[in-house]
């Protein structure tokens, strides 16, 4: 049988935190229409050049296991957002960030980690109806074309071209 690494409470709590920001300071650089690109490494082939934060995020594996698992939570949280919303996998990678650093914080200073739980699902309630009432729909071509430029990194002609597929098939395609 192997020898396992047993390591709990601070020491694991600060290596997984590591792992966290390791992944998401190497995504967070693409977020936005101003983000910038990342080169890929690949195990096989040329490396790949890529603005897609999730992209990012998969191809990242580090060495320490605790490092390793913290990067492997904010994976999950990038790639839960890319099938639920097709988009901002970034924003959700920085604000897990955000959420990990400061709940680490209060979980070292003696703070009931499930109670930090619970606080925190009611703040994305309250955030969740607050982003609803604020948010705007788009209904035409133009505003279309406008959301698909941004998603397409500014580039205009395809924001066009995704508003024009949009008017063909409909809302609901």
């Amino acid at each position: 049988m192997a020898a396992k690494d047993v390591v709990f409470g601070g020491e694991a709590r600060a290596r997984m935190v590591e792992g966290v920001n390791i992944l998401a300071n190497a995504v967070k650089v693409t977020l936005g229409p101003k983000g910038r690109n990342v080169v890929l490494e690949r195990s096989f082939g040329a490396p790949t050049v890529t603005k897609d934060g999730v992209s990012v995020a998969k191809e990242i594996e580090l060495k320490d296991k605790l490092q390793n698992m913290g990067a492997q939570l904010v994976k999950e949280v990038a790639s839960k957002t890319n099938d639920i919303a097709g988009d901002g996998t970034t924003t959700a990678t920085v604000l897990a960030q955000a959420i990990v650093r400061e709940g680490s914080k209060y979980v070292a200073a003696g703070l009931n980690p499930m109670d930090l739980k619970r606080g925190i699902d009611k703040a994305v309630t309250v955030l969740v109806e607050q982003l609803k009432s604020q948010s705007k729909a788009t209904t035409t071509s133009k505003e279309i074309a406008q959301v698909g430029s941004i998603s397409a990194n500014s580039d205009e002609s395809v924001g066009q071209i995704i508003a024009n597929a949009m008017d063909k098939v409909g809302k609901e395609g």
